[in-house]
C-alpha cells in the first residue's frame, strides 16, 4: 500500500456520478483540489452504508476545508445514482469495476468469503494532492466514524 509522500499514477479513467449526472473522467481531473478518496465494497450493505452515511453527514466540512470527497466502489453508476438518492449523498461516487484506483495505490488485498479466496480493494481512505502525491492514508477505517477519522487526518496535515 502507498504511504504518505508516495506519488500515484493518476492516468486512469473512472465513471462518476457528480451532481446526479454520470460522466467519464480521468482521475487526474478529479484533482483540481486535494481529494479524499474513500474506498468501500458495495452499495446497500451494512458497513458500507455506515461508511457513506458518516461521509454524507459531514460532506460540507470537507468542502469547507477545500477537499473533493470521492467514494469509490465496483458498483455501476446506475446503482450509484440510486444509492446517492437513498443516502442523500452530495459528493462524488466513482465506479471502478477494474480496481484501477486500488491498483494505483497498491491497495488490492487478498480476501476470503464463503471459503473462496479472491483479490479486491481494501476498505481504506487516501488523501491525494493535486499532483497525485499521497498526503495521508487510513489503512483500516472505522465505517461508523469514518468522517471523524478523515477530519482528524486532514486537520493534522
Amino acid at each position: 500500500m502507498v504511504t504518505k509522500g508516495d506519488k500515484i499514477n493518476t492516468e486512469f479513467t473512472l465513471k462518476v456520478i457528480r451532481g446526479g449526472s454520470e460522466t467519464e473522467v480521468s482521475f487526474a481531473e478529479l484533482l483540481d483540489k486535494p481529494a479524499i478518496v474513500s474506498v468501500y465494497m458495495k452499495n446497500n450493505t451494512g458497513s458500507c452504508d455506515k461508511q457513506n452515511k458518516s461521509l454524507a453527514e459531514h460532506a460540507g466540512s470537507f468542502a469547507e476545508r477545500g477537499y473533493n470527497l470521492i467514494a469509490i466502489s465496483k458498483d455501476s453508476c446506475g446503482s450509484h445514482k440510486k444509492y446517492a438518492q437513498k443516502l442523500g449523498i452530495s459528493y462524488i461516487l466513482a465506479s471502478d469495476p477494474a480496481n484501477a484506483f486500488s491498483k494505483a495505490t497498491d491497495s488490492v488485498v487478498e480476501k476470503k468469503m464463503y471459503g473462496k479466496t479472491y483479490e479486491g480493494p481494501s476498505r481504506s481512505a487516501f488523501v491525494i494532492g493535486t499532483d497525485g502525491s499521497v498526503l495521508g492514508v487510513i489503512e483500516k477505517l472505522n465505517p461508523a466514524d469514518h468522517a471523524t477519522e478523515l477530519l482528524e487526518l486532514i486537520d493534522s496535515l
